[in-house]
């Protein structure tokens, strides 16, 4: 029989030691748990589920105004003094014990009854697939609010020109609305981390909206395009298209792909992808 309190504990109950391993830092400040809160905003009709609860830091005051939520934890250590602070509120607190990676959130969706609204301070070592999971799965969620360090969440909102303006930029904004809503410095956490964070809003366009006819092709153009970002297109995508693809997509061969917005991308790809269809490339 498994034993829960076999390490020292502070009086919650939780481990008084973050695990360095499964990078955590527990988020502690309450200022910064209000303002999140009040940008998430969370009713009690909505299906909310969070990633990596941790200690419960946004995990109960979200119960507390919606009575029901869903966490997905990984760390086996959290799981029953999250559920005794969940019950203490009288709020209901569905855990899952997995890898987040391993959860299909469309299938969860369906199980709790419709769309979900995603939140969680990420693993900073894990947010890149993290935010490709989730995104795979754009169609079951309403929102996802997410804590990053601060220089991914810089990466994700960069508009082209930016130095910071990359592939993550473009692979995000081309299938969500993405906006950086606030800092957070790094001693609103347990232990303190070396880097800022910061908290994003993502919301996944609807399926009209998204003008990429081939998500293949589309990450491919893209990751072609950045993979060495001094190189103009005609160079980077030289094994991928000619220069009458590129000037039909609109974009001149002579652009560096940091020059090029989301929409750019977007027409490229469409353009590559018809042209194999066609047998041109």
């Amino acid at each position: 029989m498994s034993t829960y309190h076999a390490k020292p504990r502070d009086a919650s109950g939780f481990l008084k030691q973050a695990k360095k391993q499964l990078g955590q830092n527990f988020l502690h400040e309450r200022g910064i748990i209000e303002k999140i809160i009040l940008a998430l905003s969370p009713q009690p009709d909505q299906r909310i589920v969070e990633i990596g609860p941790g200690q419960g830091a946004l995990t109960l005051p979200i119960l507390e105004k919606t009575g029901k939520l869903t966490a997905i934890e990984f760390d086996r250590d959290l799981i029953e003094p999250l559920g005794q602070a969940a019950a203490a509120t009288g709020g209901e607190l569905q855990l899952i014990h997995r890898d987040v990676l391993q959860v299909d959130f469309s299938a969860l969706a369906k199980e709790l009854g419709g769309k979900i609204r995603l939140i969680g301070n990420l693993p900073y070592n894990l947010s890149s697939p993290i935010l490709f999971h989730a995104l795979a799965h754009a169609e079951a969620i309403v929102d996802m609010h997410f804590m990053l360090q601060k220089e991914v969440v810089e990466r994700m909102a960069a508009s082209e020109g930016s130095k910071v303006y990359g592939r993550l930029s473009v692979m995000l904004q081309a299938f969500c609305q993405v906006t950086a809503l606030l800092k957070v410095p790094p001693g609103a956490f347990r232990p303190a981390p070396k880097v800022d964070s910061a908290v994003v809003r993502l919301v996944p366009r609807a399926a009209a909206q998204i003008q990429v006819q081939d998500s293949t092709c589309f990450a491919h153009v893209v990751r072609a395009a950045f993979a060495q970002r001094r190189k103009t297109l005609h160079n980077a995508l030289r094994d991928i298209c000619d220069d009458a693809t590129i000037r039909a997509a609109g974009l001149e061969p002579q652009m560096r792909a940091e020059q090029v917005p989301v929409t750019g991308f977007i027409a490229l790809a469409n353009q590559v992808s018809q042209a194999s269809q066609t047998g041109l490339r």
